[in-house]
């Protein structure tokens, strides 16, 4: 079902959590670094700062003909152009000027394939690396890699800004990685301010503690022990964040003008930057969605509006990060679902495609100014074999591995779900070609 403007009506209503909710549900293992330093060199890269990532969700399907992958001319080029980018010989759609000028920086995949054209069901594959399997909940790419070390922050290290239809999720490791969800940057974030004065709000959390060492005492809990713990932990997690320095991270008006304007003032600009910060003071995953992109009707024009919002934020994002020497130790990926049919469809839309669509990635050792792989030109479309054509074809699994290879995680390795069954993080390969 589509609504006015064409675009797949799935979105749900999201609810906010509660801070003590939002706390058992991320992951706090202590102070990582030192509040957001004001000068510039502070910001550089430390080399035993575990890799980050920061994924730009292009949610609804971008086309890769309209972004990452023109084919001007001929019957499925539409009506975009090609502009050169900087690096040498790579050529990205007209709608992203400003990223192209961050190219060199970037390799781009082309021929990702999937098996999965609905939208929740190719969301789950992209963000976990799995198809869906009704017997167990895969844990999101932000999940694996927060389970990977046991550094951590005064404030959630998985961090999803302006949550789509499916923020990451810990799966089978557990609601603790699940990622932390936050709305418009240019809000404060809700809930972790207390509203009284200290010393009633030190008072309050007395009480708790009192009263939930009577429930322990009153109901003789199965594994009380345990329990204790765990509510202790928890609400020493939640006080620790209300507190902490590092909630400025959030704040993007701290930063001057100069640095903000680029980004574009919008909610998904404004997010970018926070990721930025976010990742200077030990989060390890940040998520920013930006819808728009599902343009079954109106192809162009869709494409176009939801390019320009992008196209500011990402490439402000990548300079930014190479200009505080972060670029190292923070990989950027953008993409979504999956990408746009070959085809324009009677209403000037394209539908969905999984057969071979784009991924950008930068950072962490990715190589620079490269591209992998090619997709189908008009003589090679079929409608029988929709990926004949595509060369060099990866799956989603291997974009997974070299995701978690680039940031040091070994993609290989088993985990345990609850009951016990071993899991590989992931069954891909990963993308030499595009691996420093």
């Amino acid at each position: 079902m589509f609504d006015q403007n064409g675009l797949c009506d799935t979105r749900a209503h999201l609810s906010r959590r509660t801070l003590l909710t939002a706390a058992s549900g991320s992951f706090f293992l202590g102070p990582l670094a030192a509040r957001l330093a004001a000068d510039e060199a502070s910001r550089g890269a430390d080399p035993a700062r575990p890799k980050s990532v920061i994924v730009l969700w292009l949610e609804g399907g971008p086309s890769q003909l309209e972004t990452f992958d023109p084919h001007v001319g001929g019957k499925i080029g539409g009506e975009v152009k090609a502009i050169s980018s900087s690096a040498k010989g790579i050529e990205i759609a007209d709608t992203l000027p400003q990223l192209a000028e961050q190219i060199h920086r970037a390799a781009i995949i082309r021929s990702v394939t999937g098996k999965e054209g609905d939208h929740e069901r190719a969301v789950y594959n992209i963000k976990t690396g799995y198809r869906p399997d009704p017997t167990l909940i895969h844990p999101s790419l932000g999940a694996i890699v927060c389970s990977s070390d046991d550094i951590g922050a005064d404030i959630p290290r998985h961090v999803s800004i302006l949550p789509g239809n499916s923020p990451g999720r810990g799966g089978y490791l557990g609601a603790k990685y699940d990622a932390f969800k936050v709305y418009d940057t240019a809000n404060s974030v809700p809930d972790v301010k207390p509203r009284v004065d200290q010393s009633r709000h030190d008072a309050r959390m007395n009480d708790l503690r009192e009263i939930a060492e009577k429930k322990f005492a009153r109901h003789r809990l199965l594994d009380s022990d345990n329990l204790r713990t765990l509510q202790t932990a928890t609400t020493d997690s939640a006080t620790k964040m209300m507190t902490s320095d590092q909630l400025d991270a959030f704040d993007v008006k701290q930063e001057a003008a100069s640095v903000r304007d680029p980004f574009g003032d919008s909610p998904f600009g404004r997010g970018c930057l926070a990721a930025v910060r976010l990742i200077t003071v030990g989060v390890r995953c940040v998520e920013v969605t930006l819808g728009g992109w599902d343009s079954h009707i109106n192809n162009h024009s869709l494409q176009s509006i939801a390019c320009k919002t992008l196209d500011s934020a990402a490439a402000s994002l990548i300079k930014l990060l190479a200009e505080r020497d972060l670029l190292k130790t923070t990989l950027v990926v953008i993409g979504g679902e999956f990408g746009r049919t070959p085809s324009i469809n009677p209403a000037g839309g394209r539908d969905h495609w999984p057969h071979g669509f784009s991924t950008l990635l930068a950072g962490c050792g990715i190589r620079e100014g490269v591209v992998h792989g090619e997709t189908a030109s008009d003589g090679d479309l079929d409608s029988e074999n929709p990926a004949k054509g595509v060369k060099d074809p990866v799956t989603i699994a291997d974009v997974h591995a070299t995701i978690l290879k680039a940031v040091g995680v070994d993609y290989t390795k088993d985990l345990q779900t609850p009951i016990g069954r071993p899991m590989k993080i992931s069954e891909g390969k990963p993308i030499e070609s595009v691996l420093s």
